[in-house]
């Protein structure tokens, strides 16, 4: 149901998705607001952010956790103060995070006034219209996911940079090692009020000891990267995520079925696929992924625009 009449769509979708469509006037950003339940007296009805969407023409959004609800409704929400980022929204104890996919292996993220950037390669391009990084998390060497100048480009003053050890140790990355912390295989680390554990991520093309993921903690809410691993017991052993970024493809990560094997077990709120483009080209990991994945764990695939 929708409480707003600023949609021009709401449309309930066969796997009970609920698909929103609705125009933004050029020059203003909008917030989609949910809340599960709804009084007579609409001030008290309980709204938490969904998104903010863009500015100017047709925004579209498809809601999937509303299979896992009884009810939900949305309003369209007006803002005269924009955040940094446009993306989704999750709630911490420190106000919301911002999540927005910026391409591959690569998403940025605005909780607390920091900024979070998460394998940023590709130059300046991609990162112009985002304040620069307090923070950097690095998997690991390859030029999907590293790349020293981009690093360099957009890294912010005093900000911050976690890597796995072999990158810390590498000739090219010697004048960033000052802003930097490696972490091994279990090792913790504290940046800007973030906790960071470095987790074991491998497979056939990635050997033990060169790809971190990452498990984040901001806000009350744990978050997990994978970069390139395979399905290990260490990733399978991770519990209590909040938000899951899996790694899919083929030849360099896990295939689909590898990937809903380790999110069966993980069980996160939420899960993206991303780096899902194989080597061929091909772009249907993701949505081969969610198919197999199903409903009956009541895990979110949040399938976003990546490429």
């Amino acid at each position: 149901m929708a409480w707003s009449q600023q949609f021009d769509t709401v449309q309930r979708l066969t796997n009970r998705e609920t698909f929103l469509s609705f125009n933004v006037p050029a020059g203003t950003n909008y917030r989609i607001d949910v809340a599960t339940n709804f009084p007579a007296d609409t001030n008290l009805a309980r709204w938490s952010a969904l998104l903010t969407a863009r500015s100017g023409g047709v925004n579209q959004h498809t809601d999937s956790a509303a299979p896992y609800l009884a009810t939900r409704f949305y309003r369209a929400e007006q803002l005269t103060n924009a955040p940094v980022l446009t993306g989704d929204h999750l709630a911490t104890t420190n106000g919301d995070a911002i999540i927005r996919p910026v391409g591959h292996a690569t998403f940025v993220m605005s909780w607390n006034g920091l900024m979070i950037y998460n394998d940023p390669t590709n130059g300046t391009a991609p990162y112009a219209s985002f304040p620069k990084a307090d923070l950097i998390l690095v998997s690991h060497s390859h030029g999907d996911h590293y790349s020293a100048s981009t690093i360099s480009a957009v890294l912010a003053t005093g900000g911050r940079i976690v890597v796995p050890q072999a990158i810390y140790d590498m000739g090219g990355f010697s004048a960033l090692r000052p802003s930097a912390i490696p972490l091994a295989y279990g090792q913790t680390t504290n940046v800007f009020g973030i906790t960071v554990e470095a987790v074991p991520a491998y497979n056939g093309n990635h050997i033990y000891g060169i790809n971190n993921a990452y498990v984040i903690t901001l806000g009350g809410k744990r978050i997990f990267t994978s970069g390139d691993c395979g399905d290990g017991p260490e990733i399978r052993g991770v519990t209590n995520i909040d938000v899951a970024f899996l790694a899919m493809n083929i030849p360099f990560t896990t295939n689909a079925l590898g990937a809903t094997n380790i999110i069966r077990a993980m069980r996160p709120k939420v899960v993206y696929p991303y780096h899902y483009r194989d080597s061929s080209g091909t772009r249907t990991n993701a949505d081969v992924f969610k198919r197999w994945l199903g409903q009956d764990l009541g895990i979110e695939v949040r399938l976003r625009s990546w490429y």
